[in-house]
């Protein structure tokens, strides 16, 4: 399994790269409605917060394979997340397009 300290640097550039999009996104394109994707921007610093909290406190320390089981968790719900909120933000430019 890979470290913690990787998986936390991860979750940071994941997810600072889909809120780098939204910024993009308001910066160049004037027609898109900003609160929409102030929006989402506010909802991919809140799911950073609560990956990061979670990466901290694994469920079953005691149990190695209840950790590993429980990163992948983490691991696939950091990759829904950023998925849903880039599928938003597309969504956000289509209607504008």
């Amino acid at each position: 399994m890979a470290s913690i300290k990787n998986l936390k640097k991860d979750i940071d550039m994941v997810l600072s790269l889909a809120l780098n999009d939204c910024f993009y996104v308001l910066e160049y394109n004037s027609k898109v409605d900003k609160d929409a994707v102030m929006k989402i921007a506010g909802d991919i610093i809140q799911k950073h917060r609560e990956l990061r909290v979670r990466t901290n406190h694994p469920d079953g320390k005691d149990n190695p394979k209840l950790v590993k089981k429980y990163y992948q968790n983490l691991i696939t719900d950091l990759l829904t997340i950023t998925d849903a909120a880039l599928e938003k933000l597309s969504a956000e430019i289509k209607k504008v397009a």
